[in-house]
C-alpha cells in the first residue's frame, strides 16, 4: 500500500516530467530571415524578435509564440489569377462605374507587410478580410470619382497614388498592424469589344498628337538654337568692328592731337606740310615742274625723283658703252 510520501513524491515527479516534456516540446522556435515572432505571455505580446535562429521560451501555457512574414505581401482585388501571374476570371469587386456613368473592369493588387504584430494579432480577427474590403472601398472611390477617359489613358499613375492615399489612411484608422507598401492598377478593360475598340482609337490618337507635338517642340527648339548661334555670331562680328573702329578713331584722334600741337608751334610749315602730303597723296605718279616768278617753265626740268634719275643715268651709262663697243668692232673689220 502507497503512502502518502510515496503519493506525493510520485505527484511531483510526474509533474517535472510533464514540464520537462512541454519545454522540449514547446519551450524552443526558430526564425527564419523572411520571419519574425511575437513573444506571448499569458495572452499579451512581451517581445517581438526580428533577429533569425533558435530561440527559447517558457513552456506553454505560460508563453507561445506567433510565427510571422516580415517579407511583402500580395493581395488582388476584383480578379482571380492562374499560377503565372495571369487573369482568369473577373468577380464582382471589379465591376465599377465611373464618375461619368460608365462600366469598367478594374482589378488591382495591393503590396503590404505586418509591421505590428501585437495590432496584427489582436485588433481583429481577420486582418486580410479588412484590408481587402478597404481596398475595394477605396478603389471604387476613386474610380467613382474619376471619368472613363482618364482610366483608361494617361492618368493611370495619379490614380494609383490617390487609392495609395486613400488605402493608407483607412489602415491607419483601423489599427490593424499593417503597412500599405504600393498599389497597382493590374487591367482596365470595357465590358464590351465595340466600346474596346473605340477607346483604343482614342488612345491611339491621343498617343499621335503627343508625338506630332514632341515632333514640334524638337523641331522648335533645333531652329531656336540655330536663330541663337547666328544671331550671336552677328553680334561677337559687331562686336569686333566696334572695337575695330574704336581703335581707329584713337589713332586718328591721337594723330589729329599730334598734328594741332605741331600747328600751335609753327602754323606756317604745318599748313605748307598738310598741302605737300595731301598733293603727294592725291597726285601720286605726277611729275614736278619749277616755274620762275615769271611763271615760265625751266627749260631743264621737270624734277624726277632721286631714284629715277639715277636709273636713268644707269640706262644712259649702259646704252652709250654699248655704242663704244659696237664702234670699235667696226674698225677691226675694217683693217
Amino acid at each position: 500500500m502507497l503512502t502518502l510520501k510515496q503519493i506525493i513524491l510520485g505527484f511531483f515527479s510526474f509533474l517535472g516530467i510533464v514540464i520537462l516534456a512541454l519545454f522540449l516540446f514547446t519551450g524552443w522556435y526558430t526564425v527564419d530571415e523572411s520571419e519574425q515572432a511575437a513573444l506571448i505571455t499569458f495572452g499579451r505580446v512581451d517581445e517581438t524578435v526580428t533577429e533569425p535562429g533558435l530561440k527559447f521560451k517558457l513552456p506553454w501555457p505560460i508563453q507561445r509564440a506567433e510565427i510571422l512574414s516580415v517579407s511583402t505581401n500580395s493581395l488582388r482585388v476584383g480578379y482571380e489569377s492562374s499560377d503565372d501571374g495571369e487573369v482568369t476570371d473577373y468577380n464582382d469587386e471589379a465591376k465599377m462605374i465611373t464618375g461619368d456613368e460608365n462600366i469598367l473592369f478594374v482589378d488591382l493588387v495591393v503590396q503590404w507587410r505586418i509591421t505590428n504584430p501585437e495590432e496584427y494579432l489582436f485588433n481583429a480577427s481577420d486582418p486580410e478580410n479588412i484590408l481587402y474590403q478597404a481596398s475595394s472601398a477605396s478603389l471604387r472611390g476613386v474610380i467613382g470619382s474619376s471619368e472613363v477617359d482618364d482610366v483608361l489613358t494617361d492618368q493611370r499613375a495619379e490614380i494609383e497614388a490617390t487609392v495609395l492615399d486613400s488605402l493608407t489612411e483607412l489602415v491607419d484608422k483601423y489599427q490593424i498592424g499593417i503597412t500599405v507598401m504600393d498599389v497597382k492598377l493590374q487591367d482596365v478593360e470595357l465590358p464590351t469589344e465595340e466600346v474596346r475598340q473605340a477607346f483604343t482609337a482614342v488612345t491611339d490618337a491621343r498617343e499621335e498628337r503627343l508625338t506630332k507635338i514632341n515632333e514640334a517642340n524638337k523641331y522648335r527648339n533645333q531652329e531656336m538654337n540655330e536663330a541663337e548661334g547666328e544671331a550671336d555670331a552677328v553680334i561677337s562680328r559687331a562686336e569686333g568692328q566696334r572695337a575695330q573702329r574704336a581703335e581707329q578713331a584713337r589713332g586718328e584722334t591721337a594723330r589729329f592731337n599730334a598734328l594741332y600741337d605741331e600747328y600751335i608751334n609753327d602754323p606756317e610749315v604745318t599748313r605748307q606740310r598738310l598741302v605737300l602730303e595731301t598733293l603727294q597723296d592725291v597726285l601720286p605718279s605726277t611729275e614736278l615742274y619749277i616755274i620762275d616768278s615769271q611763271q615760265d617753265t625751266v627749260n631743264y626740268l621737270p624734277i624726277r625723283p632721286l631714284d629715277e634719275n639715277r636709273s636713268s643715268s644707269r640706262a644712259a651709262a649702259d646704252n652709250a658703252q654699248e655704242d663704244a663697243n659696237n664702234g670699235e668692232g667696226g674698225d677691226s673689220d675694217g683693217r
